[in-house]
Order: C-alpha cells, then structure tokens, then sequence
C-alpha cells in the first residue's frame, strides 16, 4: 500500500515515474500475491510511453505463476515477441512453474522443450518444475526421462 500511495503521490511532486519505479511496483505486488494489481500496472506501463523490459516481464509473469494463472502468464510470454523484450531463464522458468502449478503438465513440458531449444541455460529450477508437472500429471516414465537429460546436461539437482 504505502508503495500504491508513492506512485501515485509522484505527479503532485513534480516526479515521474520510470521503467524502474513501475518494475519495483509490479515486483511488490508479486511479493504480496496480488497479481492482478501486478498485472494493472503492467497494463499501465503499455500503455505509457514507458519501455517494457525483461525484468518488468518477468515480474509480472512471476506473479501469475505465483497465483497459479498459469494462462495469463503464457499470454505475458507470448507478448514479449510482440513487444520485442527477450525472455530469460527466469522468465521461462516461472511460465514453466506457473503450468506446473495449474496442472497444465502438457503446456509444461511444451514450454521446457522450446526453452531447451534457445539460447537459455537450463538449470535445477527448470527440470525440477518439469519434473513435477509430470508427477501431476501422473507421467512417471516422462519424469524419468527428464530426470536422465538432467543427469546427461550435468545440471546439479542439489542446487
């Protein structure tokens, strides 16, 4: 709250708000699980003249994963092309997440195949959420089989 009532105390005091004012909005409202005041600043930020970037993304995105809107955090992914911020490993690790904890096990394992596919260094947070959309999805042998590429890629599950 105290955060709401700074933005919005900022045009009164001759101050504008900038990509960093509006990142760190968004990421309290994900640390406070309102992610659908996460997702009204993003919206404000479009429509603004302000530049979106990765970490204003990712914040939202994580803020959706954290509510299980795991479609809402696919259509923030899917914006970012339109948009032309690039996603990264955090990026795609809360979509990952965000399908895992919406049972969407399917999109999961889409999202980690084109992750894998990019540039991105996949590491423990990816295959574990993954690993457990399979287990949701009661995919064992699938499971396992990511449990092998983990082992083959040398990622550390202890991390």
């Amino acid at each position: 709250e105290i955060v709401l009532y700074l933005v919005s105390a900022m045009p009164r005091k001759k101050a504008a708000p900038n990509t960093i004012t509006y990142n760190a909005v968004i990421s309290a409202c994900e640390k406070s699980l309102e992610w659908e005041m996460a997702l009204q600043f993003y919206d404000v930020m479009q429509r603004s003249e302000l530049q979106l970037d990765t970490i204003t993304c990712s914040t939202a995105l994580s803020a959706c994963e954290k509510a299980g809107e795991w479609q809402k955090a696919l259509c923030l992914l899917s914006a970012m092309s339109v948009i032309a911020v690039e996603p990264n490993l955090i990026t795609f690790n809360a979509a990952i997440s965000a399908c895992e904890k919406g049972s969407a096990w399917e999109k999961a394992l889409q999202l980690f195949s084109s992750t894998a596919q990019s540039e991105v260094e996949l590491d423990t947070i990816t295959f574990n959420s993954v690993i457990s959309a399979c287990e949701k999805g009661g995919k064992w042998e699938t499971t396992l089989g990511y449990l092998n590429v983990m082992r083959q890629r040398e990622v550390d599950a202890n991390k």
